[in-house]
């Protein structure tokens, strides 16, 4: 089976895409999610959490996420440590997660698929491109955040053109391209792949 990432930087419309190649019955790994439910169920990542960040990590046995960003958001080297705790949790459970599909092929998509080191596990890369003005109006109305925040996020992820000269495809996003036909190329491609 073909192990594809799909990345991008915020509002970029990586689970838009991700969505689409749903509808084509191929199942998708979601790692924010994942990593979200890890830092709840997973044992020895609950207890590098509170090691590392206190006992106000979590509130009875449900990580305090207001409590953690607050920790992390306004410090790199926080940040950088919570990363080097979730990220090998959440690729160890992707790989499993990959092992048992049945499908041609499998999507990981994840935000951070070159910074955390997850895309030597995969066979091949598709990066989602949208203009920087576009990403930022999509991540304010989505999350409900300042401009400021969403370039705090953005200035924290490797700059969007190197990400996308990484890839192996780009998909564009700018709404002016139809995303679907996009998709389906890239879905009739992987299918060959997989031969």
């Amino acid at each position: 089976m073909v192990k594809v990432g799909l990345t991008g930087g915020i509002g970029s419309g990586k689970s838009t895409v991700a969505h689409i190649f749903e509808t084509f019955g191929i199942p998708v790994y979601y790692a924010d999610d994942a990593a979200k439910r890890l830092m709840n169920e997973d044992q020895e990542l609950v207890a590098s959490i509170t090691r590392h960040f206190g006992k106000e990590s979590y509130t009875h046995g449900i990580l305090n996420r207001s409590y953690l960003a607050k920790q992390v958001f306004t410090d790199q080297t926080k940040l950088n440590l919570l990363n080097s705790l979730t990220h090998p949790a959440t690729i160890a459970d992707a790989n499993n997660w990959m092992q048992r599909q049945t499908s041609p092929y499998a999507i990981k998509e994840a935000a951070l698929i070159f910074e955390s080191g997850s895309a030597e596990y995969l066979d091949y890369v598709i990066g989602v491109y949208a203009p920087v003005p576009l990403r930022i109006k999509r991540a304010m109305e989505r999350d409900h955040i300042s401009r400021e925040d969403v370039l705090g996020r953005m200035n924290r992820q490797i700059d969007e053109e190197m990400k996308m000269k990484l890839c192996d495809a780009v998909i564009v996003n700018d709404e002016q391209r139809l995303l679907i036909p996009q998709v389906i190329e890239q879905h009739e491609y992987l299918l060959t792949l997989h031969k």
